[in-house]
């Protein structure tokens, strides 16, 4: 599971064991035998060669970063820090696999409700349970106007003195995680020389669906530029959820770098510090995080093949609904 203590311990190298074990043991072999996969890195000469850099990718399966991994480490290229999923740490086996990759597992108010009530009350909460403990923490509803019948939210409020209580517990729990995640992020950028990889979207979709505001919020904080990538093919060569490429062309493209201070955001950036990934900078930067954000998304959509571009039709999709997408 992902908690606080789990972020302490995390360590990130310059040179991922991990990512250097796979990529000669498992990958070399997979993309020549038994289909060979071509893997092609048009425009990095857009990534900065003095410092580490955010690379916003499309996520269109669920392997596709691992192309991107291979060629770059192939090409002598800065190795890489990924934003992961904090679900993907309830196996201790598979955390260990994360770990060694050099991952950074983010963790959601979402996800830290579920495995605190699971932790506390022995079972995944139920979705009114959920929305309950959701709004409150999102400031949906104050503490003093929250009257619940459910019985097994107002054991877990018993023990924080009271949904006030619980409130100021969480908010001070979830934000020494989030103090970690910037710590982490920093450490990768600046002492370990890495560049971080961030897919927008938050889940996987052929198509570009609207982007989430976490990475505008981390880069503007850390001054850090942004590097578009578009991926296309990938999902033809990981078509399910075999972990084995069926062969193919993959394309990665890089686009031109956007820095924090560019001319691209202009004055959207705020000129007070804040906090990222919490309720108050979303509270008092939303307009701008969201606008930003577009415009990454809106790049990114420059360096993929058409069928890979948003639709009409697509907005937010979602590998799984409700309670079930955090464990």
């Amino acid at each position: 599971m992902l908690d606080l203590h789990r972020l302490e311990k995390l360590r990130l190298f310059r040179i991922p064991p991990g990512q250097v074990f796979f990529a000669e043991t498992a990958l070399r072999l997979d993309y020549r035998l038994p289909h060979r996969t071509e893997i092609v890195l048009e425009g990095v000469e857009h990534l900065p060669k003095d410092r580490g850099a955010f690379l916003a990718m499309n996520h269109t399966d669920r392997y596709n970063y691992w192309p991107l991994q291979y060629a770059m480490y192939r090409r002598g290229l800065r190795f890489t820090a990924t934003w992961v999923k904090g679900k993907y740490y309830e196996n201790e086996w598979m955390a260990r696999f994360m770990d060694s990759m050099n991952n950074i597992p983010l963790p959601s108010r979402g996800y830290v409700i579920t495995t605190l009530f699971r932790a506390e009350l022995g079972r995944t909460p139920t979705e009114a349970e959920y929305r309950l403990l959701r709004d409150l923490v999102d400031g949906l509803r104050a503490p003093r106007d929250l009257e619940t019948t459910e019985a097994a939210v107002n054991r877990l409020f018993a023990t924080h003195s009271g949904p006030a209580g619980f409130l100021a517990w969480f908010d001070g729990y979830f934000g020494k995680m989030i103090d970690h995640i910037v710590r982490l992020n920093k450490l990768a950028l600046n002492e370990k020389k890495l560049n971080v990889l961030v897919f927008p979207q938050g889940t996987r979709s052929v198509r570009l669906s609207r982007g989430h505001t976490g990475l505008i919020q981390m880069a503007w904080h850390l001054g850090t530029p942004i590097v578009p990538v578009g991926c296309s093919g990938s999902d033809k060569v990981y078509p399910g959820n075999s972990p084995m490429a069926k062969g193919g062309r993959i394309v990665y493209r890089f686009g031109p770098a956007l820095e924090s201070d560019g001319p691209e955001f202009a004055d959207l950036r705020p000129k007070v510090p804040y906090q990222p990934l919490t309720r108050e900078a979303t509270e008092q930067h939303g307009a701008a995080f969201r606008a930003a954000t577009d415009i990454i998304m809106q790049r990114i959509e420059l360096l993929v093949d058409p069928p890979y571009r948003f639709a009409d039709d697509v907005v937010a999709p979602s590998d799984e609904r409700g309670v079930g997408r955090f464990v």
